[in-house]
């Protein structure tokens, strides 16, 4: 006989989480080999002994990494998630009838915390990859990509021309990204002439038509430089380009992984406007191992 499945609900359940979880899940795993309490020394610091509670430290880098495991982006998505998934749930001990915390709370806890607590995160689960045998050491697997800056082109502002070296040495003492000497702005025009001179022969040259690459970016006629121009909007993002691709603002991500399990065992963050081996993971002052937690 054919049957017909229908729901009633009940006014009481009778039910245990543990229980709607396998003993294999993937979370109940990763929450027994990783040992998550040394977070709350790590973030002692950032609070206070009067207030509200806040989250859960604990809980906040749980909800990261599965974010991080399941590729959300977005705080609102990782919570929707969090909140429909069973195993998250008792991955952050969250029983089936408790709110989950707002997404603004996630935001503004990541804000919170500085960049040393979630580079501890990564080193801690990184050394329990290495107990485990699953990084050999022997050889590393480095690639870079360029991660697109929330800024525009059109922002561009062109750098102020020091006529004075000795000025111009003051400002590099200072570190500054707003200037360049009248020599170096005469070197890169010379250049940017000289291709444009060299390049309008050719059929349909970029600077004498409009194009789009895949996405519908223009791609620029004009020439800039990182020598002449700077973001204002953002003071780390640099101009780059692919080939094909349109000129745009950009960092540079650097990540290294082991060729035994693939296990990624470095990543540090650039200006775009160095190659792979200019950027020195050691000496880096960006480094983003925590975008690997967070993201």
């Amino acid at each position: 006989m054919q049957g017909r499945k229908e729901l009633t609900p009940k006014m009481l359940y009778q039910v245990h989480l543990q229980d709607l979880i396998p003993e294999h899940n993937f979370y109940r795993l990763l929450d027994t080999a990783i040992d998550f309490h040394f977070l709350y020394k790590a973030t002692a610091k950032y609070y206070g002994d009067e207030g509200q509670e806040s989250i859960d430290p604990v809980v906040f880098f749980k909800i990261c990494l599965v974010g991080y495991l399941n590729n959300l982006n977005s705080d609102r998505k990782l919570i929707e998630y969090c909140s429909n998934c069973l195993d998250v749930r008792l991955f952050i001990r969250y029983d089936i009838d408790e709110a989950l915390p707002w997404h603004s709370t996630i935001s503004r806890t990541r804000g919170l915390y500085g960049e040393e607590v979630f580079l501890s995160l990564f080193k801690a689960v990184l050394k329990l990859c290495v107990s485990k045998g699953m990084i050999r050491g022997k050889r590393q697997a480095v690639d870079s990509v360029f991660i697109k800056a929330n800024a525009s082109m059109d922002s561009l502002v062109e750098k102020e021309v020091l006529e004075d070296a000795s000025a111009f040495v003051d400002e590099l003492e200072e570190n500054s990204e707003f200037k360049t000497t009248s020599t170096r702005k005469k070197l890169v025009e010379q250049h940017h002439n000289w291709k444009k001179e060299a390049y309008k022969s050719q059929p349909n040259p970029n600077f004498n038509i409009d194009k789009v690459d895949e996405h519908g970016n223009s791609i620029r006629p004009r020439f800039v430089s990182n020598h002449t121009h700077y973001s204002p909007t953002d003071l780390d993002a640099r101009v780059s380009v692919k080939p094909g691709k349109a000129r745009q603002l950009n960092y540079f991500g650097q990540i290294a992984v082991d060729d035994a399990h693939h296990v990624i065992t470095g990543a540090c963050s650039d200006f775009a406007d160095k190659r792979d081996s200019q950027i020195d993971e050691g000496d880096s002052s960006n480094t983003y191992e925590n975008k690997i937690i967070m993201r």
